[in-house]
C-alpha cells in the first residue's frame, strides 16, 4: 500500500485516531453525544481510500439522505472527486440502486414501480373491498403498518398464516383474514411490477438469500468495506443483509458499525437494541473503540446524561466525559400548570436572551409528543418571540386540527365556504368532486354562500342522500352548539364528525399522533372554558361559547409565518432533535405519564428506551439545560395531577442548581434548597387538592374575608368582590403572582374558613 497523506489524522484525539485507521477486520465504534461520530466515520472512509482502497468497493450506509451527502462533502474535502464513487446512502436509496439492476432475477422488472405509503394504502383498500370486509374494522392504515412489521422481520405472507401467534393476535383485533390480504396485496405487487419501501430491504434480503446466478458473490466482491451509521436503528432485516454481505468463507469482515446504544429510540419504527448489543457475539474478533470525551456539553450536562442513563440495565458500559466545565447547573422549574408552564419557558428565553445574548436560532424547547407544542406557541406569540416548527407545521396549521376547527367553523358561520370545502366529503361520505365543484360554480354565479346553494338545488339521488346527511349532521352540531359551552359543543363535533373515529380505527403510530394533537385542540378548549382566572387589562367577558374560542384563536391560525426569518426559537419533539445540538434547550413536560409516556409503564424495555430518549433530549444541550414539569394539566378533558418525573430524581444533587419557577417576583428558588435525592418526590407534590374529595361552594356564597381553595392555585383568602363578581383572591402558594382575580361565575372554590 501506498503512504497517504495523513495530515487530517493530526485533528482526532487518540480514541478517534485509532478507530479511523483500523480498517481491516470488523470494529464496533460506540460514538457517545457530542464525541465526533461523524468526523469518524468519514474521516475512516477517507483513509481506506487514501490506504490504497477503491472507493468502489466501500458501502456507507446511513439513515438519511441529508447524512449521506453531508459525508460525501466531507470525504471530498479530503481525497477529492473519489468520494464521488463511493457507495453512500440510505439503506433504502441504495438497495433500490441494487435492485434496479437485479429486479429481474426475482420476477420483476428492472424499471419497477416503488410504492409510497398512499400507493400502498389505496392499493389495500381495493383488497379490502373485493374481500367484502367491514373497512371500519380492517382500516388500511393499520393493515399496511401490521404488513410492514411483518416484511420486517422477514415474515412471508405464507409464514404468517403459519405463526399461531401471530393468527391469534389479529382473531382478537377482530381481524382474522390479514393473512388473505398480505398474501393478495404481494400477488398485486408482483403482477405490477412493483415495490414498496419494505420490500426495498425485504427484495435485497431475498436476493442475496436465494442468490439466482451466483449474485451475492457479486455483491460480496464488490463491497470489500462496509460502514453502518447509527447501527442502533437498524432493524432485525436490515442486519440480516448485512450479515449476508460480510460473513462467509474467505471474507475479510471489513466491517464498521457506529452508533450508541444509549440513543436507540426508534422502536416505534422497528428498530432493534439487540442488534448493537448482538454484534460482538456474531463478530468475535471484533475491534471496539468508545468515543467518550464530548466536546459539546457542559460538566454538568454530561454528569447528569451519566446519571441517567446508568438505570438501564441493557447497555454497552460507557462514562461520557467532557474538559467543558463553564456554564451554569441544570435548572428545574416547577410550574402549577401547563399554561404557566409555557409562560415560565418564555419567561425563561427572554432572560436568556438579555443574560446571555442568545439568538433565537440557539435555543430549543423540546417535548414528548407533538400536541404540546400548542403551549409553547401560544406563549411564544404573545412574547412576540419568532419560532418555528422543527421537521412539520405548527399546532394550528396540522391537517387534523384544520379539519375540526372547520367543522367548528361551519358550526358558527355556515356562511363559511371554505370551512365547508373542507369537511363536506371528511370523513368520506360519498360527495364526489364534480358535486363539490358544481355546488360551488353555482355559488359563485349568484352571489350566494355554498351553504344556501345546498339547501336550495336538487342533486341525483345517491348525492341528495349523502348531501342530506351532512346538512342534518351540521344542524345538530348548531342546535348542540346553542344550549352548550365551547369545550362540549367540540367535543361533540369531534365525536360525530367522524374524525375522531377514523384516527382510532386506523390505529397506527401515525393516527396516534394525529389523535394526540386532537386531544390538546380539545384540552384547550376545556381550559379556555374552566379558566377563571381575570387577567390585567383582560377584557371582562363571561361568554364562553365556541364562537368565543374561535375568536380567541383567529390570531393564532391567521399569523402570517415569516419563512424568510432563520433566527427563531426550534420547537420539536425529542425524537425529532436527536442528531441536533443549541446552545440552549428546554425539555418540557417532564411528569409521569407524559415523559416518561404512560404507554411505556407496562415493561422495563419500554421504560428503559424512554429513558434513552431523556438522555437524548438533555445531551442536545452545550451550555444552557432547563427541565420544566406542571403540577397539572389537562388530559383527555380533565385536570390530571402527576407527579414529577422519575428521570430528574435520578440526576445527582450537584448537577443541579435549584428547583425554581423563575419568576420576576422570587429570585430565590421556590423550595429553598432541595435535596433531591430520597425526599425528592414529596418535595416536588402538587398543592395537596385531592379532585375527589374537593367540593366546590356556590359562587354566591363566596364572601370577602373567607379562606377558599383552589384546584390550581391551592388555599387563598378572598380580600376583595367587585360589582362584576371578580373576587380578588391571594394564594401564597402561587409560583407567579400571588393576588389573582377570579370570575365566581366560573370558579371553582371550596369555603375553607
Amino acid at each position: 500500500m501506498r503512504e497517504p497523506a495523513t495530515s487530517y489524522l493530526n485533528e482526532l484525539n487518540e480514541i478517534q485516531r485509532n478507530a479511523v485507521t483500523n480498517i481491516e477486520g470488523p470494529v464496533m465504534v460506540i460514538a457517545g453525544p457530542g464525541s465526533g461520530k461523524t468526523r469518524v466515520l468519514t474521516y475512516r472512509i477517507a483513509h481506506m481510500i487514501n490506504m490504497g482502497v477503491p472507493p468502489g468497493n466501500i458501502l456507507a450506509l446511513t439513515f438519511t439522505n441529508k447524512a449521506a451527502k453531508e459525508m460525501k462533502h466531507r470525504i471530498e474535502s479530503v481525497v477529492g472527486q473519489d468520494a464521488n464513487r463511493v457507495w453512500a446512502g440510505t439503506f433504502h436509496s441504495l438497495f433500490a440502486r441494487i435492485l434496479r439492476t437485479e429486479a429481474h432475477r426475482l420476477g420483476f422488472p428492472n424499471d419497477f414501480t416503488i410504492y409510497d405509503t398512499d400507493d400502498t394504502k389505496s392499493v389495500m383498500e381495493e383488497i379490502i373491498k373485493t374481500l367484502n370486509l367491514d373497512r371500519k374494522v380492517y382500516v388500511a392504515g393499520q393493515v399496511r403498518s401490521r404488513i410492514s412489521s411483518a416484511k420486517s422481520n422477514l415474515i412471508t405472507p405464507k409464514a404468517y398464516a403459519a405463526n399461531d401467534d401471530l393468527m391469534a393476535m389479529d382473531r382478537m383485533n377482530r381481524r382474522p383474514l390479514i393473512y388473505q390480504i398480505y398474501e393478495k396485496y404481494v400477488a398485486k405487487c408482483q403482477k405490477a411490477g412493483a415495490m414498496d419501501f419494505d420490500d426495498l430491504l425485504l427484495q435485497m434480503f431475498r436476493l442475496l438469500y436465494q442468490n439466482p446466478d451466483g449474485v451475492r458473490e457479486k455483491y460480496q466482491r464488490q463491497f470489500r468495506c462496509i460502514m453502518v451509521d447509527e447501527f442502533q436503528d437498524t432493524n432485525y432485516l436490515q442486519y440480516e443483509i448485512l450479515k449476508l454481505l460480510c460473513l462467509y468463507d474467505g471474507s475479510p469482515r471489513n466491517i464498521c458499525i457506529v452508533g450508541d446504544d444509549a440513543q436507540s429510540i426508534y422502536s416505534f419504527r422497528g428498530a432493534t437494541i439487540e442488534n448493537i448489543l448482538q454484534y460482538e457475539h456474531d463478530f468475535k474478533d471484533v475491534k471496539t473503540f468508545k468515543l467518550e470525551q464530548n466536546y459539546r456539553s457542559t460538566s454538568f450536562i454530561v454528569n447528569a446524561a451519566n446519571d441517567v442513563i446508568s438505570y438501564n440495565a441493557k447497555q454497552i458500559q460507557k462514562k461520557i466525559w467532557t474538559d467543558r466545565s463553564e456554564g451554569p447547573k441544570i435548572k428545574v422549574i416547577k410550574s402549577m400548570t401547563e399554561t404557566e408552564e409555557g409562560k415560565r419557558v418564555a419567561d425563561s428565553i427572554i432572560e436568556q436572551k438579555n443574560r446571555y445574548n442568545l439568538a433565537n436560532k440557539e435555543i430549543a424547547i423540546l417535548y414528548r409528543t407533538n400536541g404540546q407544542s400548542r403551549i409553547f406557541e401560544e406563549a411564544l406569540r404573545r412574547y412576540n418571540l419568532n419560532y418555528r416548527i422543527y421537521g412539520g407545521l405548527s399546532f394550528y396549521q396540522r391537517k387534523e386540527v384544520k379539519d375540526l376547527i372547520a367543522y367548528m367553523r361551519l358550526t358558527v358561520n355556515d356562511k363559511d365556504d371554505e370551512a365547508l370545502k373542507r369537511v363536506i366529503n371528511y370523513p368520506r361520505r360519498g360527495i364526489g368532486d364534480s358535486t363539490i365543484e358544481g355546488i360551488t360554480t353555482i355559488a359563485n354565479d349568484n352571489d350566494m354562500s355554498m351553504w344556501e346553494v345546498i339547501g336550495k338545488i336538487e342533486f341525483n339521488a345517491r348525492a341528495k342522500k349523502s348531501i342530506g346527511e351532512f346538512v342534518n349532521l351540521i344542524q345538530a352540531f348548531k342546535d348542540f352548539s346553542a344550549k352548550n359551552d365551547a369545550y362540549q359543543t367540540a367535543l361533540y363535533i369531534s365525536k360525530h364528525s367522524g374524525i375522531v373515529d377514523l384516527f382510532k380505527a386506523e390505529g397506527t403510530p401515525e393516527a396516534e399522533a394525529r389523535m394526540e394533537n386532537i386531544t390538546s385542540l380539545l384540552d384547550g378548549i376545556q381550559e379556555f372554558v374552566e379558566d377563571d382566572e381575570l387577567s390585567i387589562n383582560e377584557e371582562f367577558s363571561t361568554d364562553k361559547s365556541l364562537a368565543k374560542f374561535l375568536q380567541s384563536i383567529s390570531l393564532m391560525t391567521d399569523a402570517d409565518e415569516d419563512k424568510t426569518d432563520v433566527d427563531t426559537i426550534t420547537l420539536m419533539s425529542v425524537h425529532a432533535a436527536k442528531g441536533l445540538e443549541f446552545k440552549s434547550v428546554f425539555v418540557t413536560g417532564l411528569e409521569e405519564n407524559l415523559f416518561p409516556s404512560y404507554q411505556s409503564l407496562s415493561t422495563p424495555d419500554q421504560i428503559d428506551e424512554e429513558r434513552r430518549l431523556f438522555y437524548v433530549a438533555i445531551t442536545r444541550a452545550e451550555i444552557y439545560l432547563v427541565l420544566t414539569y406542571a403540577n397539572s394539566r389537562y388530559q383527555f378533558g380533565q385536570m390530571r395531577f402527576n407527579d414529577a418525573s422519575r428521570f430528574i430524581e435520578e440526576i445527582s444533587e450537584e448537577n443541579i442548581d435549584a428547583i425554581t419557577s423563575i419568576s420576576r417576583e422570587e429570585s430565590k428558588p421556590a423550595f429553598g434548597e432541595p435535596k433531591l435525592l430520597g425526599s425528592f418526590k414529596k418535595q416536588l407534590a402538587a398543592p395537596k387538592v385531592d379532585p375527589s374529595q374537593f367540593k366546590p361552594s356556590p359562587p354566591e356564597s363566596i364572601k370577602t374575608g373567607q379562606k377558599v381553595l383552589h384546584l390550581k392555585f391551592g388555599e387563598g383568602e378572598v380580600t376583595h368582590i367587585d360589582e362584576r363578581q371578580v373576587a380578588t383572591i391571594v394564594f401564597p402558594q402561587a409560583t407567579d403572582s400571588k393576588e389573582k382575580r377570579i370570575v365566581l361565575q366560573f370558579a371553582k372554590l371550596q369555603i375553607i374558613g
